[in-house]
């Protein structure tokens, strides 16, 4: 019995990983993506920010919804990305970063309307 409830929790962890179209940052990963012409979301995240912690929902949601599947979400620490931060030009926390065919398209920083994400997010497509 033991077994089976363990296997039932596996898969349910390994499905939600499978779901989830985010990911921390990671340079190599970013670097193959954006060269590839993947479809892109750079959010850049404080665990102190309020706004972030606002955005966080919607992250989830969008990132596991089937419309926004070939997108790939990496969340980067505002505090520790600052080479990336530098090189994107970014200066607040809560900003998305989205990216299209290698190119950066449009971004935003501060939203927390679920539709405005959405339609931000929807420019990687």
């Amino acid at each position: 019995m033991f077994l089976k409830i363990f296997t039932v929790f596996a898969f349910i962890g390994a499905a939600s990983c499978a779901f989830a179209g985010e990911q921390p940052y990671n340079e190599a990963q970013f670097t193959k993506a954006i060269s590839h012409g993947q479809p892109v979301v750079v959010w850049f995240h404080a665990s102190w920010c309020p706004t972030c912690r606002a955005q966080q929902p919607i992250v989830d949601r969008l990132a596991g919804s089937a419309e926004m599947k070939p997108v790939t979400v990496f969340v980067a620490d505002f505090d520790k990305e600052t080479a990336l931060r530098k090189s994107l030009g970014v200066a607040g926390q809560s900003t998305f970063v989205v990216f299209r065919h290698g190119r950066e398209v449009t971004r935003s920083t501060g939203e927390t309307d679920e539709q405005a994400i959405r339609a931000t997010w929807e420019k990687a497509l």
